[in-house]
């Protein structure tokens, strides 16, 4: 469990931005999906992941998450992910924003 892992949040009109900081393991895929499922029904429409203070991606939390974004409720917020760790956590298909 990734005892350091924090989201930070700011909300601008109609986007989210969310800045991971830590380490990024299964428990830290949970809280960061939780987040997205309470996002989805708050009026966003583009929500904006930066990855670039992430420590280390643990293959784990990677695929915890991958598999489960999947499940959250359509139709779900677009995901942009930014940040020097974005193919690593962001899906196949996922927009990477420079």
């Amino acid at each position: 469990m990734a005892s350091k892992f924090r989201i930070f949040t700011h909300r601008n009109s109609d986007n989210m931005h969310l800045r991971l900081i830590g380490d990024f393991d299964g428990s830290s895929a949970f809280q960061l999906l939780n987040l997205l499922k309470k996002c989805a029904g708050c009026g966003v429409y583009k929500i904006i992941i930066n990855t670039g203070a992430l420590n280390e991606i643990h293959p784990f939390g990677r695929d915890t998450f991958r598999k489960n974004l999947r499940d959250l409720n359509n139709p779900a917020p677009k995901l942009f992910f930014t940040g020097e760790h974005a193919g690593k956590i962001a899906p196949e298909k996922a927009q990477h924003l420079s």
